[in-house]
């Protein structure tokens, strides 16, 4: 496992917050109340981990597969549906949505190696990410992929704590499956838009990994 870029800010804030934190509860409480100064330095201690789990690379194998659609991100799928596409596209396509808590891992990652055709961020609001709205009026990036004529979209959206994403692609560039697309910092949503042929290998509920799980083939 390695710790991602985008938190060794973050971390190193932790980091030198919880140690202040921690010298003046010792330097107050170590003796007319230790225990609740052990209890600071704990509370403290699981926080710090928890930043740092945030930011979290796992070692995998991820899945090359060249007519598969791969996970762009752990979570939990909470939509599949087919819908009327307002973005990029104007006609119905099939979503498929993912839900990243603040446990999982953030990193995105490319569904298909393609061309990068259109990356847009567009600034909105932080409802929760569930909201049915969210997908629409949330602070989001959307990227559309075309391989072999096809083009699929996949919009990074985020949430109530969920206030930074970063995207690494430009149209004009060739990605490959799997390689890192972006991250959202501390969890939120990922959509995908699919054509309606494509063929659905997920249902809600699914906790798909990112980078591994196929979500779709086409």
């Amino acid at each position: 496992m390695t710790i991602h870029k985008e938190g060794y800010k973050s971390i190193a804030i932790a980091v030198l917050l919880f140690s202040i934190i921690n010298l003046l509860s010792f330097y107050f409480l170590s003796y007319s109340l230790p225990i609740l100064s052990w209890l600071i330095f704990l509370i403290t201690a699981a926080m710090l981990v928890l930043v740092v789990s945030f930011f979290r690379i796992p070692k995998r194998v991820h899945t090359i597969a060249e007519n598969s659609i791969i996970a762009p991100a752990d979570g939990k799928v909470v939509v599949v549906e087919e819908v009327q596409a307002d973005e990029y596209f104007k006609d119905r396509r099939i979503q498929v949505s993912i839900f990243m808590s603040p446990l999982n891992v953030h990193v995105n990652r490319n569904p298909v190696s393609a061309d990068v055709v259109y990356s847009e961020y567009h600034p909105g609001k932080y409802l929760v990410a569930w909201h049915p709205k969210s997908s629409t009026e949330n602070e989001r990036h959307s990227v559309v992929y075309r391989k072999d004529g096809k083009e699929i979209l996949v919009k990074q959206i985020a949430g109530a704590l969920a206030k930074r994403i970063c995207n690494y692609l430009k149209p004009g560039i060739n990605v490959k499956q799997g390689e890192e697309m972006g991250f959202i910092k501390f969890g939120s949503r990922v959509d995908l838009l699919l054509p309606l042929d494509a063929k659905i290998n997920v249902k809600i509920g699914d906790k798909p990994k990112g980078g591994v799980t196929v979500i779709a083939t086409w």
